[in-house]
């Protein structure tokens, strides 16, 4: 069967799901027009649990895919015990239909792993063995990944100013992909921002965290959805959701131009007692106009941004909206 949620479900409506026969382990995965691809992901993750595991669930979530995802996840939730299948209205992005699924999730440990068969089911194992030792956070550190050059070069750019500007640790060799413990997730359920960036919200908890080595496959077919604009994007929301540093570097900037103007005017006061200057420069003038004008534009410009932000926030709109669930089978 499948039911329809109420236009206005969000956090809250899907958190009062009762955990009765809460299964062992969930495995969440964002679905992004990766539906070809589904099937073969269902079937790798299901032969790579152990039997070790006495009961599972897959939760599926389509973030607004526009192809034949959701006819797929549909069809599976038939097929497969345990695979429960969430739409999203529209594309909210990967981090919100994350946050959907971590929702839905009833597992007392959690994996999150992403649908273009770039992240490998087979890892799953071992993810679970490391966190028996008890280790609330294993995360799978990728190495040789797949990806284009430039991808992997933005990649890394992206999460070293990230992790410099918000004083959180972050690495391009980290993602989603990893396996976390209830209270983790509960923790992470519990934030409020209005802009979700999933490995920064694991990182943000203080929470130990051990590493397993994982290899990167390429991505099964198709491209990624993110494509430059939203790298962008996602880059600036991300750092003004999680760093005022930008701020104070302005702070500084300022201080730091402040100093260098009162020096430079105490040097043409020298010159112009000195005689060395006749006729005052129109030049420097003009370039002191540009040039502060510029960053004055600037300043505001990040400060407006902020204030943007703080206004998304206090809107307190759902991150997502769900508009249909399936439940076919029990946990398996």
């Amino acid at each position: 069967m499948v039911r329809t949620a109420e236009n206005d479900l969000s956090f809250g409506r899907l958190a009062s799901t009762q955990m009765v026969n809460a299964p062992e382990l969930s495995i969440v995965s964002p679905v992004y027009r990766t539906g070809s691809m589904l099937r073969q992901l269902v079937k790798r993750v299901v032969d790579s649990i152990p039997s070790t595991v006495p009961s599972y669930e897959i939760i599926l979530v389509d973030d607004g895919s526009g192809d034949d995802s959701w006819n797929t996840i549909r069809s599976l939730s038939k097929d497969v015990a345990g695979l429960k299948g969430l739409k999203l209205t529209r594309n909210f992005g990967q981090h919100a239909a994350i946050a959907a699924g971590l929702l839905a999730s009833r597992g007392e440990w959690v994996i999150v792993m992403d649908s273009d068969l770039q992240d490998r089911p087979e890892f799953i194992p071992e993810l679970l063995s490391r966190s028996g030792l008890g280790c609330p956070i294993v995360l799978a550190r990728r190495i040789d990944r797949k990806d284009r050059w430039s991808r992997r070069v933005g990649s890394r750019l992206f999460y070293n100013i990230l992790s410099r500007l918000s004083d959180i640790p972050a690495s391009h060799a980290i993602a989603n992909f990893g396996i976390y413990h209830r209270r983790v997730i509960d923790i992470i359920l519990r934030m409020e921002e209005s802009h979700r960036f999933f490995p920064m919200m694991v990182a943000w908890t203080g929470y130990p965290v051990t590493y397993v080595d994982c290899v990167h496959d390429g991505r099964g077919e198709g491209a990624s959805g993110y494509d430059l604009k939203k790298l962008i994007s996602l880059a600036i929301q991300t750092t003004l959701s999680y760093s005022d540093k930008p701020l104070r570097y302005i702070v500084k900037g300022g201080i730091a131009i402040s100093f260098l103007s009162v020096v430079y005017a105490v040097i043409v006061l020298i010159r112009y007692f000195t005689g060395k200057i006749v006729v005052l420069g129109y030049t420097s003038i003009i370039v002191s106009i540009w040039f502060i004008g510029g960053l004055l534009l600037f300043t505001m410009g990040v400060v407006g941004l902020y204030v943007g932000r703080t206004f998304e926030q206090v809107k307190k709109r759902p991150s997502f909206i769900i508009q249909e669930v399936t439940y076919e089978n029990a946990s398996h």
